[in-house]
């Protein structure tokens, strides 16, 4: 039997440590040109199982429900309940459960009176309830009775009864398309449209006691978005966060984030992402999104007259948008062939602007990292969902259910698609590099900067990895310290210095830069080491110049992605009190696409007036004058900008060419695994896990060289390379059989995370099949894994055969 990927050919080889020969299965082969000490063995664990993919799940029956769109989703449990909508001819207010497990569809159990049919409604999870809020509702097949509605309905999943909330007091205005979530036994609305024009309130109820509650509206402070409607919000970090939607004739991009305790909004700037680097998602509206840990899923939605079915993710911790991108073997999902909607697809009660055509974007991306239950009919391997708006999604446990929705030629959907979430913990790479420089700790190098001679420490390794101007340099100060020490040697009687104590620090070696100041040169340095520069406090002038002078050295040092930072840095933080001093600041430094942008800003038709009746206008050099002056009366032809941008290399681009070869000279410490030296580099080491570092910080061998272990196992030469892959540039991508030993390396080596180890028993769970666990099942590094971590391999296995199977298997054991 193959694994979930398919026929099972050989991948690599593995290797374990091991005294005596231990009982292989005959497909394990020998390389008898290594050492007696170790078996060398290839297991056959079938190709790998693709990650990175939707899976359409079973669409839901007409005779169960219509499809629909405009309606809501929630999880309960382990399973999806669909409330409302639309079918293109009438509003509906029926629920429907979809369970994950079966991949079955049926009708809701309910008693009561359910909510009127609608549509554009809210739907929450508090506790062991559903709450629908709002809406809008009417007959739209003959347009009578059309209205938006402030009702409160709580269905109970246990009991299968609706119950409406009778609220004394105030009460929300009435709305649809808003957005709603559930926070601190609360639940908060907000904005929306409420048949006239749209909204930006903000009302919270609470959600344990409906005899004792009511409705109170929010005093929001800070940066609060527009009135908007036809958006999703949802809750990370303690924190709800709001993107694009409709807001009058303007349909933004914009992410917004809402702090509970102190109920002020702020606009998540995107001019720090780097031209070239992933964007958000352009402008839409009715689309979705998703919390999962730390990230923001955004899927789907009307985008400039297109569908598009792009995923985007937004990593709340770096705040950095990514777009997903789809497995080798994704399909666009053959759309299946509903009936057309005889209705328009927009609400009649929203305005001319949020109706026309939209054409399907071909631009397809996906995601998926596992398998659904073994029970689901027989399906594509992989397809992802057609683009679509106003569908809805939900997350179970580490998946995403995207449900219905309005597809193409404003038709109806019933489908149902799952997306399975990446679990690993986040990558630790840049605050590691970032902690070993704010440390100084291992230092091996020292900046001599500018007139001042002042001095900034750093490590080879890490300034010869990101800058090859300084890789220069380092060399250059290396080669004159070895020719200096080699003619004072001459110098020396041969019995004279016994040389220094054993183990003791070299000196650090001195490189003088004339053309940096301390601060700038810090602040380049930062970056070297994390990818990031902080962002300037917004119109603080002192702030701005320094990013100008780390400019200069970003340009002096051909720091490409540097030098787009502090480019767009600046752009974003220049206004009317400090454009002229950062104008005057570019022409002095020579920096000539900053002053241009500083003059284009000066002549704008709304700045032009206010600038030159400001006193500092009057102390500006003649020239700038001159030419503020000239531009206003003739702006100069615009360039197209066609060209390619260089957005230079990352840090993980730069260490991962680092560890494969870049960085030979610079090696500063041996590696020794079964008697193989592997040179590396005790900086990034240290930085990476506190194993090295106490290492060398307490009791650094004095020879150089460090023997090589997890626990007691002795890992192969291949899964090694995969942990110095793991160490030097955050890399988890392995073989299966790598996974087997290095499951333990975290612990063992005191890595920032157990990211590794989560990506480690991913892969053995997804790729050990029947026959490859038989053969590995004698193996001594197996019985090294946890008792959990086998059973999980264990119940992934029994997930993929049937019972039949596991009879058969049974008897041949």
């Amino acid at each position: 039997m193959a694994g979930p990927g398919g026929s099972g050919a050989p991948i690599g080889a593995g290797a374990l440590a091991g005294g005596a020969r231990s009982k292989v299965a005959p497909s394990v082969d020998f390389d008898h040109s290594c050492s007696d000490s170790v078996e060398y063995l290839t297991l056959n664990f079938g190709p790998f199982e693709t990650v990175h993919r939707w899976r359409r799940l079973p669409p839901c029956d007409e005779f169960v429900g219509a499809r629909r769109s405009k309606h809501t989703v929630v999880a309960y449990k382990d399973a999806i309940y669909v409330f409302g909508g639309d079918n293109g001819k009438t509003m509906l207010n029926d629920l429907l459960r979809f369970d994950v497990k079966d991949c079955s569809w049926c009708r809701a159990f309910t008693t009561g009176t359910p909510p009127a049919p609608r549509y554009h409604h809210s739907a929450v999870v508090y506790g062991s309830s559903m709450f629908v809020f709002g809406g809008y509702t009417g007959d739209i097949y003959s347009n009578s009775n059309l209205k938006n509605k402030n009702d409160l309905f709580e269905y109970k999943f246990a009991t299968g009864q609706w119950t409406e909330w009778k609220i004394e007091g105030r009460l929300p205005v009435a709305r649809s398309a808003h957005g709603a979530t559930v926070y601190s036994d609360k639940l908060w609305i907000f904005a929306g449209y409420d048949g006239n024009a749209r909204l930006n309130d903000m009302w919270t109820i609470g959600l344990q006691d409906r005899e004792l509650t009511c409705w109170e509206e929010v005093a929001q402070s800070g940066e609060i978005p527009p009135s908007c409607c036809n958006f999703p919000a949802a809750v990370c970090r303690d924190r709800m966060f709001v993107f694009s939607g409709q807001s009058g004739a303007k349909i933004t991009n914009n992410l917004f984030q809402f702090e509970f305790k102190d109920k002020t909004w702020t606009r998540i700037p995107t001019e720090h992402l780097l031209r070239g680097s992933p964007p958000p998602p352009q402008r839409r509206y009715g689309h979705t999104m998703v919390a999962f840990d730390r990230h923001l899923y955004v899927f789907g939605g009307a985008a400039d007259n297109t569908l598009p079915n792009e995923l985007h993710c937004y990593d709340v911790d770096f705040q950095t948008w990514e777009v997903i991108q789809p497995s080798s073997d994704s399909e666009v999902g053959g759309a299946e062939t509903p009936e057309r909607a005889s209705a328009s697809e927009e609400a009649p009660a929203l305005g001319s602007e949020e109706r026309g055509a939209c054409k399907k974007s071909r631009d397809v991306f996906g995601l998926d990292f596992g398998s659904t239950t073994a029970r689901q009919p027989t399906l594509p391997a992989s397809e992802l969902p057609s683009g679509r708006l106003f569908h809805a999604a939900a997350v179970i446990s580490d998946a995403m259910y995207i449900f219905g929705g309005t597809v193409d030629n404003n038709i109806r959907s019933g489908e149902m698609y799952r997306f399975q979430f990446s679990c690993y913990p986040k990558c630790t790479l840049h605050e590691d590099y970032g902690r070993l420089w704010e440390s100084r700790q291992f230092c091996d190098v020292e900046f001599v900067l500018g007139e001042k001679e002042e001095c900034v420490q750093g490590h080879v390794a890490i300034v010869t990895a990101r800058s090859r101007w300084l890789r220069r340099k380092i060399v250059q100060a290396r080669e004159w310290l070895t020719q200096k020490l080699e003619e004072e040697a001459a110098l020396v009687p041969r019995e004279s210095p016994a040389g220094a104590a054993g183990g003791a620090r070299p000196p650090l070696l001195r490189v003088a830069i004339r053309e940096a100041e301390a601060q700038p040169f810090e602040v380049l340095m930062q970056f070297l080491y994390t990818d990031k520069i902080k962002y300037p406090r917004k119109g603080h002038v002192e702030d701005v110049l320094l990013i100008m002078d780390v400019y200069k050295l970003a340009l002096s040092f051909q720091l490409r992605r540097l030098e787009q930072l502090c480019r767009q840095y600046i752009e974003a933080s220049v206004d009317l009190q400090n454009v002229l001093v950062v104008c005057e600041s570019a022409a002095r430094l020579q920096l000539g696409q900053l002053k241009e942008h500083c003059l284009n800003f000066v002549v704008k038709e709304s700045h032009f007036n206010q600038v030159i009746m400001m006193k500092e206008f009057e102390h500006l050099s003649s020239p700038l004058i001159v030419e503020i002056v000239r531009r206003k009366q003739q702006p100069p032809p615009r360039a197209p900008s066609d060209q390619p941008v260089d957005i230079g290399t990352s840090l993980i681009q730069d260490m991962k060419a680092y560890l494969e070869g870049a960085g030979a000279e610079f090696c500063d410490i041996t590696l020794l695994l079964d008697g193989h030296p592997r040179p590396a580099h005790k900086a990034i080491l240290a930085a990476r896990s506190s194993y090295f570092e106490a290492m060398f910080r307490s009791f650094m061998p004095e020879d150089g060289q460090v023997n090589i272990s997890i626990g007691e196992m002795v890992p192969s030469r291949q899964a090694f390379e995969s942990m110095l892959r793991y160490i030097y540039y955050g890399e988890v991508n392995m073989p299966p059989e790598d996974s087997l030993y290095l499951f333990a390396a975290p612990y063992y080596y005191g890595f920032y995370n157990n990211r590794l180890q989560a990506y480690c028993k991913q892969n053995l769970e997804m790729n050990v099949t029947v026959q490859n666990v038989l053969q590995v099942s004698k193996l001594p590094s197996l019985r090294t894994l946890s008792q959990q971590l086998l059973l999980d391999i264990i119940d992934s296995l029994a997930s993929h055969i049937s019972d039949k199977q596991c009879a058969e298997l049974g008897a041949d054991i």
